[in-house]
Parts: structure tokens; sequence; C-alpha cells
């Protein structure tokens, strides 16, 4: 079984206002395409390895990510874990190329290839490319105003 699920598409935005939309926790819920973010707070926008934002999720519970790559503008990746505990292993990955002024290739992976419990790693495998096909879709959405 692969543990890396990845999807792509050009969005027609620049890669810098895309970047503000996934590097900010609090817009994170408004692209989500696994329908199970429900806020963060205000503030805590990204900027650098080793920051640490919060999010709820729809069934209540805080979670922290531990960011693993940060290049502005370009690629932000983090380690989901329940709130006050280290990661288990899984990370979501956004990268970010840009092919014109407007335009801009998005690559959004989820590699849960850390995990050893096996029931994280099955809820984790139900996580499909599809799903992460539909956040960069909600983010195009946003970015494109429509």
């Amino acid at each position: 079984m692969s543990t890396l699920r990845t999807a792509s598409r050009e969005i027609a935005a620049p890669a810098a206002a895309l970047f503000e939309l996934i590097a900010d926790p609090a817009q994170q819920p408004r692209w989500d395409g696994n329908g199970n973010l429900a806020e963060a707070p205000e503030g805590q926008r990204v900027t650098a390895v080793g920051d640490v934002f919060t999010m709820r999720n729809t069934s209540g519970k805080q979670k922290d990510n531990h960011v693993t790559r940060f290049v502005e503008g370009r690629e932000i990746a983090w380690l989901t874990a329940p709130a006050g505990e280290e990661p288990p292993g899984h990370e979501w990955i956004w990268q970010l190329e840009p092919l014109a002024e407007d335009r801009t290739l998005v690559t959004h992976s989820y590699d849960f290839s850390r995990l050893v419990d096996e029931a994280r790693i099955a809820r984790s495998s139900r996580t499909t490319s599809e799903m992460l096909a539909a956040s960069i879709e909600n983010l195009a959405a946003l970015a494109e105003g429509r």
C-alpha cells in the first residue's frame, strides 16, 4: 500500500497569493477538501520551520501542527498531532511552482509513511488524492475569485 497521496493543478493566480491562503491557518478551513477543519485562531501566520500552529477539527479536537518545511512563497509542510503530543508521523505538504506572474503549479501531498500505529495508518489510508485535489480546487476558487 502506498503511503503517499499527491495531486497537482495549475492555478491562475500568483504563487504569493496562494501561499498566503495556505500559510495562514485561519484561512485553511476555507479551502479544506477533506471537510475536517473547523477553525484556527487568527494571528498564526507561519514564518519558519519549527513554528507550531493550532487548529480545531470538525469533531472538536484541538490539533498542533509542527512546521517541517518552509520556503516563503514556495513550500510549506507540517506534521499534525493531538494537542500537547508529539506528531505520530503524518505530514501535509504544499509546493508552489510559479509558471508565470499569474500562474502557479500547485502540488499538495499527504505522506503517512512514518506512522507506526495500525489504527492511524488505517485512518490515513482513507485520505485520497481526490481529497487533496479538492483542496487545490477550493484554493483555486478562492484565489481566482470564483
